[in-house]
């Protein structure tokens, strides 16, 4: 991202474009039990691959992660989103028949075919229709603005959006050379995790919800903006198992160039993040917490200082837990509440960056 200008969104540049039609209900995230220190895993690596691999821990050094979580040996994706999605509809006392429609929603999935939502469906006992949402890290963000839009249409009014991501499958710990080596390298961060979101249609009170002083203040999705970069999609590929590389299980890893994919990020620039917030009427000062994609720990400055951030608006999980890819926003917004970060009343922008490449931006009352 470049540098914002000088008085980013500081003021409310414009109203809300109408009163919420959604609320973000509640989010549950699974974190599996089995963790991986980075440094001993590369320690490994090294050892495993003299002379292709570094001896010295340069991943956990460069990003900042220390450790990983991986799901056990006998689950798939589908297992980390059923368990997250458990876990959040017994907080919320709903039965599986309160659920209208079940997006899966993840860079993962257990198969090409059938969609990995009907297998979270049946796990999870749920009859509704469903359907898979995919783009990268940035599944869950646009599963939301799915869930979102088709609750505004009047089709649904309970959506359980549902993910699993098992990245760590895909991570290479044989590299016959340094160059191989740098294309695997950011899958070292890499972490499963299960994440759910539960989107339910606002009510009356809610969308027409006031403060203290009377000011307008409605609870829930006050607005979205969405951008993509698409031809830099080969900056950052997982190739196997599609019509270009159906058998070839040299291309079922992880091949990403990390300085490209860092730069192209760059390059989007923070205009869809602040026109999000500019629809929504708001400006920084109004915000409690930025949830944003983390690969690495300093990336995070980079961001303060696109957006003109004030200090302490992001939390770091990436340093604990890694890259989980789309579970990375439910994973801060359950921290956040479950740490009494913010809470009800409090706005909450959900900032995600995806390879392809992508960006997109959710301004969210709680």
């Amino acid at each position: 991202m470049s540098r914002v200008p000088d008085n980013p969104a500081g003021t409310a540049s414009r109203p809300p474009l109408a009163p919420p039609t959604a609320v973000l209900a509640a989010v549950g995230v699974h974190l599996p039990e089995r963790t991986v220190d980075v440094r001993e895993a590369e320690r490994a690596l090294a050892a495993r691959n003299p002379g292709a691999a570094p001896r010295v821990p340069m991943v956990s050094r460069l990003t900042g992660v220390r450790q990983v979580h991986v799901l056990p040996d006998d689950w798939d994706a589908s297992d980390l989103a059923v368990a997250a999605a458990e876990k959040l509809l017994a907080t919320e006392g709903l039965a599986t028949d309160d659920v209208d429609l079940l997006l899966f929603a993840s860079a993962s999935q257990d198969m090409v075919e059938p969609a990995t939502s009907h297998i979270v469906a049946a796990k999870l006992g749920v009859r509704a229709p469903v359907m898979d949402v995919k783009n990268a890290c940035n599944s869950v963000l646009n599963a939301i603005e799915v869930a979102e839009a088709l609750i505004g249409t009047g089709r649904y009014a309970t959506v359980l959006i549902a993910s699993g991501e098992a990245p760590s499958r895909a991570v290479r710990w044989d590299v016959p050379d340094r160059a191989t080596y740098l294309l695997s390298a950011p899958g070292y961060t890499m972490s499963d995790a299960g994440a759910a979101v539960l989107v339910r249609r606002a009510t009356a009170v809610e969308a027409e919800a006031r403060d203290a002083d009377g000011v307008p203040a409605p609870r829930g999705i006050l607005a979205s903006a969405f951008g993509a970069e698409s031809t830099h999609w080969d900056v950052g590929m997982l190739p196997g198992g599609g019509t270009a590389h159906p058998r070839d299980l040299e291309r079922t890893y992880f091949e990403i160039d990390g300085s490209r994919l860092r730069d192209a990020f760059l390059a989007l620039g923070p205009g869809v993040v602040l026109d999000a917030l500019g629809r929504a009427g708001l400006g920084w000062d109004d915000v409690a917490l930025v949830a944003v994609h983390q690969v690495a720990v300093a990336y995070l400055d980079d961001v303060h200082a696109a957006l003109g951030l004030p200090t302490g608006r992001t939390l770091v999980t990436v340093a604990d837990h890694g890259n989980v890819a789309s579970a990375t926003l439910p994973l801060q917004l359950a921290t956040a509440i479950e740490t009494g970060r913010v809470g009800p009343g409090d706005v909450v922008v959900l900032v995600g960056l995806a390879g392809g490449i992508s960006i997109g931006a959710t301004v969210v009352r709680l």
